[in-house]
């Protein structure tokens, strides 16, 4: 499957410019304001997951944010990603290829302060793989760290990309993170694609509970 998925990915981003995507973004919102009430310092590890082209880290280096890890499966989206940043920019971010699916790189990951993730757990439509994601969340977050959550709402697309999603309401989403994480706030989000298509998404916030 991995290959398989790094394939279908890389073949995306070579052949659709980053502006045509059908999750382009010319600021990243409402993920920085989500980011920025987290209130970590700037120091912070900070993942995004599914970064690809993603204006995200771009915008949290201008912020001050300089301890920032970008992982996507493709290797052909970091790359590119790099080009958005300058030298010196793109020297300040880690950048990691890995599959959420089955994490190797990702597992080397200690004391993250905030895991940001738009759109990629949609993706996981196997129970193994959502149990994958889940253990990893718990292996690699701190206490009192948070993550930043955005899928397609139950009125979202049921495919992007060509691939079958998996849409969320807040509250399958507070029954994915069990106790060990509480929801700290969400918000309904409609994205407008490129093509001018709506997309309904949820955003949410969770905080990994404090180890008694």
């Amino acid at each position: 499957m991995t290959s398989a998925l790094k394939e279908h990915w890389n073949k995306k981003y070579t052949n659709d410019p980053i502006t045509q995507l059908g999750w382009y973004e010319t600021r990243s919102y409402p993920s920085v304001q989500l980011i920025e009430q987290c209130a970590v310092p700037k120091d912070s590890p900070i993942v995004d997951v599914g970064s690809g082209t993603s204006i995200l880290i771009s915008n949290l280096l201008e912020l001050g944010y300089h301890n920032l890890y970008a992982m996507d499966i493709s290797e052909v989206a970091l790359e590119k990603a790099k080009t958005l940043l300058n030298k010196e920019q793109a020297a300040r971010v880690q950048w990691m290829v890995d599959d959420i699916t089955n994490p190797t790189a990702a597992l080397q990951l200690q004391n993250i302060a905030v895991w940001h993730d738009r759109a990629v757990f949609h993706f996981l439509t196997e129970e193994q793989h959502r149990r994958t994601y889940h253990s990893l969340l718990q292996r690699v977050v701190i206490p009192g760290g948070f993550v930043i959550m955005a899928t397609f709402a139950l009125d979202g697309a049921e495919k992007c990309s060509g691939l079958p999603v998996q849409r969320y309401s807040v509250d399958s989403l507070c029954e994915f993170f069990g106790d060990g994480f509480r929801l700290v706030e969400s918000l309904d989000f409609t994205y407008r694609m490129p093509s001018g298509d709506a997309r309904p998404y949820v955003y949410t916030r969770f905080q990994k509970m404090q180890t008694l």
